[in-house]
C-alpha cells in the first residue's frame, strides 16, 4: 500500500534505487538527452567518433572526479561513481564499454596498482587529455593472467624496462581503444629483472603519438567488425622491444630499484599476483551492472508493448486482447521482470560492500576475498539472465522485436560478449565453486565424529 501520497511505482524506484538513488536521480535528467543516445544506422568509424565525442560529454559531468582518489589521498567515492556510470548502459552499451575501458580499467589500473608517481597520468586521463586501454588479454592466453607471454625486462644500464612481445601468441588482443584513440596502454606483462621472472605486473607503455600514429616498436591493429558494440574501437598491439622509464612500472606492490633489484610487501608471488588482480574487482561488478541493466531495458520495451498490442477478439466481448493479458504472455515476461528486480537489489548490495571495502570502511581483511567471490558469482547470474531475457524479449514482441529501431537486436548483440569478458562465466563459476568447497574443508577439517554429526 503506498504511504504518504507516493505511488507504488514510485516507492518502488526508491527500493531499487539503492544507496545512490540521489545519483540515479541526477544520471536520468543528464541523459535524456539525444546526443547520449546510440545511433545504430552509423559505420564503424562514424560510431567510433560519436561514442569518443559522447565521452566528452560525460566527462563534464562530475561523476568521473568524484570515483578517484583526491590529490589529498582522501578516498573517492567507489559506489557513487559505478552507479553513475551504470547508468550509461541504458542510453548506448558502447558508450558504457568505452568509459568503462578509459576510466574503470586504464584509470582504475593507474590508481589502484600505481602510486603517488603516478598522479600526473590520472590528471590527464580523467579530462581525457590522455586517452588509454587496458591491455591484458593475449591471442594466447585471456583467462590464465598468470601465464601471459608479453615480457617487461629490466636494463640496469639505462633504467628502462623493455617490453617485448616474443611470440605471436603474446599479442595483446580484444583490447578496447587500441585500434584508435588510445596512446597509452597499462600493459600486463612478465616482470624479469636479473634475469629472474617475477610474474605479472602492469606497466604504463606509451603507444601513439598525438598524431595517432604507432610509436616506435609498437604496432596495432583493428579487430574490426564484431558481433556488436560498433562504438568501441577494439584493437591488437604487438610490442617489439620497446623502452619505457622504470617508473612507469605501477609499484604499489611491487618495485625495481635502480640497480634492478626487486621489493615487495608481500612476499608470496601467488598472493601478490591475486592481491594485484584483487584490486580491479570494479571492473567485474560494473560489467555485471551493466548486463543487468540491459536487461531491465529490454523487459520494459516488451512489457509495454504488450500493453498496447492485440490479438485475437475476447468472444464474449468481441474486441481483440492485450498481450499482457494472456495469461501464457505473463508467464514469459513477469518472472523475468521479478527476477530483474531481485538482481537489482543484488547489484545494490555488492556496490554497497565495494565501496565498504574500495573506501577502508571494511578493514576485515577477509572482505576483499569475499567481495570478489561475490562479484564473480553475480556477474556469472546477471549476464547468462541478461542474455535469455533479451532473447524472450526479442520473441515476446515478434516482428517488432526484430527492427532496430526498437532497440532489442542492438541489446542482444551488444551483452553478447558480457558472458566471456571481464570473466570467462564458466571459469568464474569454477572460481567461485573452488573458494566455497575450500572454505568447507577449512570449516570441518579438524571435526571429530561428533563434529560431523
Amino acid at each position: 500500500m503506498a504511504t504518504s501520497g507516493v505511488s507504488i511505482a514510485e516507492e518502488l524506484r526508491t527500493a531499487l534505487d539503492g544507496p545512490w538513488r540521489a545519483v540515479r536521480e541526477r544520471a536520468r535528467a543528464l541523459l535524456d538527452d539525444d546526443r547520449l543516445y546510440g545511433d545504430p544506422s552509423l559505420d564503424l568509424k562514424a560510431a567510433r567518433a560519436r561514442v569518443l565525442e559522447q565521452m566528452r560529454l560525460v566527462a563534464t559531468f562530475d561523476w568521473v572526479d568524484s570515483g578517484f582518489r583526491h590529490p589529498d589521498g582522501t578516498p573517492g567515492d567507489a559506489g557513487a561513481v559505478v552507479t553513475a556510470l551504470e547508468t550509461l548502459a541504458y542510453t548506448d552499451l558502447s558508450l558504457w564499454v568505452k568509459s568503462g575501458v578509459q576510466w574503470g580499467l586504464f584509470g582504475g589500473a593507474v590508481e589502484n596498482l600505481g602510486t603517488e608517481r603516478h598522479r600526473t597520468y590520472l590528471d590527464e586521463l580523467i579530462p581525457l587529455r590522455l586517452l588509454g586501454c587496458f591491455a591484458m588479454t593475449e591471442t594466447g592466453h585471456g583467462s590464465d593472467v598468470a601465464n601471459l607471454e608479453t615480457t617487461a625486462t629490466y636494463d640496469p644500464a639505462t633504467r628502462e624496462f623493455v617490453v617485448h612481445s616474443p611470440t605471436p601468441s603474446a599479442r595483446k588482443d580484444y583490447i578496447g581503444g587500441a585500434a584508435e584513440h588510445a596512446r597509452m596502454a597499462a600493459v600486463f606483462a612478465q616482470l624479469i629483472t636479473g634475469g629472474e621472472s617475477k610474474g605479472v605486473h602492469c606497466f604504463l607503455v606509451p603507444i601513439r603519438d598525438e598524431a595517432g600514429g604507432d610509436l616506435t616498436g609498437v604496432t596495432t591493429s583493428d579487430c574490426g567488425y564484431k558481433g556488436g558494440l560498433p562504438g568501441v574501437d577494439n584493437g591488437r598491439i604487438l610490442f617489439d622491444q620497446v623502452r619505457i622509464p622504470r617508473e612507469n612500472l605501477l609499484n604499489r606492490y611491487a618495485d625495481v630499484a635502480e640497480d634492478g633489484s626487486y621489493s615487495s610487501d608481500i612476499e608470496n608471488p601467488s598472493r601478490r599476483f591475486f592481491t594485484t588482480l584483487g584490486t580491479l574487482v570494479r571492473g567485474r561488478v560494473s560489467v555485471g551492472g551493466a548486463a543487468a541493466a540491459a536487461a531491465r531495458v529490454g523487459l520494459s520495451i516488451a512489457v509495454r508493448y504488450a500493453e498496447q498490442r492485440r490479438q485475437f477478439a475476447d468472444p464474449d466481448t468481441g474486441q481483440e486482447t492485450v498481450l499482457l493479458d494472456y495469461r501464457s504472455h505473463q508467464r514469459r515476461l513477469l518472472p523475468l521482470v521479478a527476477r530483474s528486480y531481485a538482481l537489482a537489489f543484488a547489484q545494490n548490495d555488492l556496490v554497497r560492500r565495494m565501496h565498504l571495502v574500495q573506501t577502508g570502511q571494511d578493514t576485515d581483511p577477509r572482505a576483499q576475498r569475499a567481495l570478489e567471490n561475490r562479484a564473480a558469482g553475480l556477474k556469472v547470474a546477471q549476464t547468462r539472465f541478461a542474455t535469455a531475457a533479451i532473447q524472450e524479449c526479442r520473441e515476446a514482441c515478434g516482428g517488432a522485436g526484430y527492427l532496430t529501431e526498437n532497440r532489442l537486436v542492438t541489446l542482444k548483440a551488444d551483452t553478447d560478449v558480457f558472458t566471456t569478458f571481464e570473466g570467462d562465466n564458466v571459469v568464474l563459476t569454477q572460481l567461485v565453486a573452488k573458494d566455497l568447497l575450500t572454505a568447507y574443508a577449512d570449516e570441518v577439517r579438524d571435526l571429530d565424529a561428533l563434529g560431523w554429526v
